[in-house]
């Protein structure tokens, strides 16, 4: 017979459990991850949520962008097959199929191992963490940052430094970092800061310490790819890709044009994805006026 004492903690232990975070194994037959914070008791419980419907697209549906899709799937393909690859930061115009493209190389590989973990900028503090979740395990893991960059006083860029290179500890080597941003420099900066840089007598120039600490966390991603604005009739190009992956026939897509222009400038963007979304809303349309079999 159990005695008070014993009755006690196993009320206590009842009480506590719906609190305490759930011991499930991570799925790993998930392509995808999502990397979750939460918080029990006060402590902060980081755990990989499998995803297993991924907004998949197709290398082949991004247009104009040739450059930079064959750097990138290279790179995928070199660390799919166990050879030496880099980090990689997209940079450039939004819209202009950054995102996309990384989720293009989880498409073509995902057969062969490959897997994606999306980080929120906010809980780059446990990249080390993730790291040594998924070191023992025989896929290939692209730990993903989206639209990143930091703002004045936040410190999460120094444990994204030390995971791209910087740490006493090597990365395991099924683990790359491939992240996203509107920007090269993924840093504010700031006109005060070029005030501190200096010449030399020989003309050369040195940066301020601010300045060199900002250019830094970029210059760890070995692989830099930049995307640009689409000219007008790039956007139109990617505007009738579209609408033919929707359905539609030559003679309507050509009458499409006009419209198409005048939704990207509502916008002020003729990117990748307004052509997306003007595409889904001329095709929807033309379904409805379509008469009924």
């Amino acid at each position: 017979m159990a005695s008070a004492l014993e009755q006690k903690l196993d009320a206590l232990l009842a009480r506590l459990e719906p609190l305490l975070p759930e011991a499930n194994a991570v799925d790993w037959s998930a392509p995808a991850f999502r990397w979750r914070r939460r918080q029990f008791l006060g402590l902060t419980h980081g755990a990989l949520e499998p995803v297993h419907r991924v907004a998949r697209i197709d290398a082949d549906d991004l247009q104009h962008v040739e450059a930079q899709k064959v750097a990138l799937l290279a790179n995928t393909e070199q660390f799919v097959r166990g050879l030496p690859a880099n980090n990689v930061l997209l940079t450039g115009a939004r819209g202009t199929g950054k995102s996309s493209l990384v989720r293009a190389c989880l498409a073509r590989f995902a057969g062969r191992g490959l897997r994606l973990i999306e980080v929120d900028k906010h809980d780059l503090t446990d990249l080390a963490e993730i790291a040594a979740q998924v070191a023992a395990r025989p896929e290939r893991f692209v730990l993903y940052c989206d639209d990143l960059s930091f703002d004045a006083g936040e410190n999460s860029y120094k444990a994204l430094k030390a995971a791209l290179d910087g740490s006493v500890a090597a990365p395991p080597e099924n683990v790359l970092i491939y992240a996203t941003s509107n920007r090269r420099h993924l840093m504010p900066e700031y006109m005060r800061e070029n005030l501190d840089t200096r010449y030399d007598v020989d003309g050369e120039i040195h940066p301020g310490e601010t300045v060199e600490e900002k250019i830094s966390l970029s210059e760890r991603f070995g692989l830099w790819l930049s995307f640009h604005p689409f000219r007008q009739d790039d956007y139109l190009d990617i505007v009738a890709h579209w609408l033919a992956h929707y359905g539609l026939p030559a003679e309507v897509v050509a009458q499409a044009r006009g419209e198409a222009l005048q939704f990207a400038l509502q916008r002020g963007s003729r990117s990748g994805r307004v052509a997306v979304q003007f595409a889904r809303d001329y095709a929807g349309r033309h379904g409805l006026a379509a008469p009924r079999g």
